[in-house]
């Protein structure tokens, strides 16, 4: 049995079948486009560059979380701003830093500069101390510093390992 006839295309002529994958349609490669990004956004990964909407793309504002044996220390970027202008709290071993930028320009021709409320939350231990939190601000850097409790601060003890 010849299956020629089965084919939809070139049926008893002979012209050759185009292309319909590739860079030479522009539709075909928009659609691949948009399904890399729904594909990267539903496995977490931002979809747009960072670029293009500048550093607030993400998450903002910007967070460094490290640990010590005795603290936790949250570094947060927030320029633009002064501590008025961001709210902290700590409630159920979870931080939020609040607030709001504005920009003072009314009606710009064009503008890259980022404004409105943000909320960051972030989930800490619940080896923190919430009566000793001291927080700092000094050149839109706001720095969080979370003591442990006494009991669990770690008392780390060198032991000596010997040769044979």
């Amino acid at each position: 049995m010849n299956g020629r006839g089965l084919l939809p295309w070139g049926r008893g002529r002979n012209v050759p079948s185009t292309r319909l994958w590739g860079d030479e349609n522009p539709f075909l490669s928009l659609h691949r486009e948009m399904n890399r990004m729904f594909d990267d956004f539903f496995r977490g990964e931002v979809p747009l560059p960072q670029a293009s909407l500048g550093p607030w793309s993400t998450t903002w504002p910007h967070v460094e979380v490290s640990e010590t044996g005795d603290a936790v220390k949250v570094v947060a970027e927030v320029p633009g701003l002064e501590e008025k202008d961001v709210e902290l709290t700590l409630n159920e071993n979870v931080l939020t830093l609040k607030g709001e930028k504005k920009v003072e320009t009314q009606n710009p021709l064009y503008t890259e500069r980022w404004q409105g409320q943000f909320q960051r939350s972030i989930q800490l231990g619940s080896d923190v101390d919430a009566e000793r939190v001291e927080a700092s601000f000094n050149n839109g850097v706001l720095t969080i510093t979370l003591p442990k409790r006494p009991e669990v601060q770690t008392k780390a003890k060198r032991i000596e390992i010997k040769g044979k």
